[in-house]
């Protein structure tokens, strides 16, 4: 049996040490490579031991200036993100413009915007956006005007499927029911409290306090994504709102949640239910012309409260294009999948969305027949949308 010599080790490592002694150049690199292993793991270890908040703020304190995206069309979710994003940044004194493509039409998404004095630039183009980072708030993909697909985010915080990510940052959770409910817990995660409106002006030092507007915006944004946490919520909503009700402003969640309606909004609520067709416990109705499609989802939810109806779409026109709102608590109907489903075939026709809400675009011409489909009738995409819903496409 072979057995080391003992003392073969200490010669060596004394060979080694002499040899490192003897030429600068490798010392230096061996210290060089020391250095670099230390600073490697250090920020390895702050890394994986700082909270998805603590991460975001400093990654957005690494940039003078960041523009934060909404999907188009924003809902009180996405512009409370935003919102919530723009606080963040003043808090890491970075400056933060917030961006929107589409319109903000519904009243409610109106009253939020005028209420809490947002100030929100709408682009029609990447080219309306600033040539700084981006970060996109619930949603995950740029989309809804020009350029959208050339935008390249850095951070994305989402609560949507999809694959988008950021090039930095990325924390999309598919289990919250609202996008503001992750910004809640970056706030508690960077140890910034929510304070009652009263008493903000009697506190000397503010820096670790979130602003009442914000607080209010995400308490909103969390009921309006979650019909008041009803539906689609986890627990992560009902620890977000118990962390920020102490800082809400209750007369303007009044006025937010409460906005005068517009008279065509109750006239097509009224039109989706004495028009609807109903089969089994799916029900559908065509409301026609509109000039205010915001009304089409509040419809839907209108006409899903019909007793025995377990699954709806409505659908109307406007310049031409058909929109789609549907609306489902019937476990057998994704509602997201049924309607990417009904228009898959229809040139230049898109829809999604989640399993109880979705909703969708397609252009009158190309389903009446412009392009390789054959065509449809609106009575027959009625019909389609029957059979999606009760699984026999």
């Amino acid at each position: 049996m072979y057995c080391a010599d003992a003392g073969a080790v200490p010669l060596q490592l004394d060979g080694v040490t002499s040899y490192v002694g003897d030429n600068p150049l490798v010392a230096a690199a061996i210290a060089v490579a020391v250095v670099v292993l230390l600073v490697v793991l250090f920020f390895g270890f702050r890394r994986f031991t700082q909270t998805g908040g603590q991460r975001f703020a400093r990654l957005l304190g690494r940039h003078d200036r960041v523009a934060v995206l909404m999907h188009p069309n924003p809902d009180p979710d996405a512009m409370s993100a935003a919102l919530a994003v723009g606080a963040i940044a003043d808090y890491t004194d970075t400056e933060a413009s917030l961006h929107y493509p589409g319109q903000i039409r519904h009243q409610e998404n109106r009253a939020f915007e005028t209420v809490l004095d947002l100030d929100f630039d709408r682009v029609e183009s990447s080219a309306d956006l600033p040539d700084v980072p981006v970060v996109l708030v619930d949603h995950n993909e740029p989309r809804g005007f020009s350029g959208a697909e050339g935008v390249d985010p850095f951070a994305v915080v989402d609560h949507h499927p999809g694959g988008g990510e950021g090039s930095a940052f990325t924390d999309v959770r598919t289990d919250n029911g609202a996008c503001a409910s992750i910004f809640a817990e970056y706030f508690e995660e960077m140890g910034l409290k929510p304070i009652d409106p009263e008493e903000l002006a009697t506190v000397e030092d503010t820096e670790d306090v979130i602003d009442p507007r914000v607080a209010t915006g995400l308490l909103y944004g969390i009921q309006s994504d979650t019909k008041s946490l009803t539906k689609g919520c986890s627990s992560a909503e009902f620890e977000a709102s118990a962390f920020l009700y102490p800082g809400v402003d209750e007369d303007r969640l009044d006025r937010i949640a409460n906005p005068e309606v517009d008279a065509e909004v109750l006239d097509i609520k009224a039109t989706a239910i004495t028009s609807r067709d109903v089969r089994n416990a799916f029900a559908v109705s065509d409301v026609g012309t509109v000039s205010n499609v915001d009304a089409i989802p509040q419809a839907a939810d209108e006409l899903l409260r019909l007793e025995g109806v377990t699954a709806v779409v409505v659908f109307g026109d406007k310049d031409g294009t058909i929109h789609l709102s549907g609306r489902s608590r019937d476990d057998r109907v994704h509602m997201g999948k049924s309607l990417r489903a009904v228009v898959e075939d229809v040139p230049m026709a898109g829809a999604g969305g989640h399993a109880r809400m979705g909703g969708g675009q397609l252009s009158i011409e190309h389903m009446e027949g412009i392009g390789p489909s054959q065509g449809l009738s609106r009575e027959e995409f009625t019909d389609r949308l029957f059979e999606t819903l009760a699984g026999d496409r």
